[in-house]
């Protein structure tokens, strides 16, 4: 079994997305009947491997703040 990097398997979701969006869900030729993934799933994997493969990015929580309220 071939092993994908993040930036691999980001890519490769995307082409789904794409075909998805110009090609429709599913589709019938005949008898035979093809269906995609569900988009939303898509969507939710390319965030996370977007979130993988992004450099110099932000953390989860680098933009966070915690206020401390200390009775004086």
């Amino acid at each position: 079994m071939e092993q994908f990097t993040a930036k691999e398997m980001l890519a490769e979701v995307e082409k789904a997305i794409y075909a998805i969006c110009a090609g429709g869900q599913s589709y019938r030729i005949g008898s035979r009947q093809l269906t995609r993934a569900d988009l939303s799933t898509l969507y939710k994997i390319k965030n996370d491997l977007a979130a993988q493969t992004a450099e110099g990015a932000p953390g989860l929580l680098d933009d966070c703040y915690v206020a401390v309220f200390d009775r004086r």
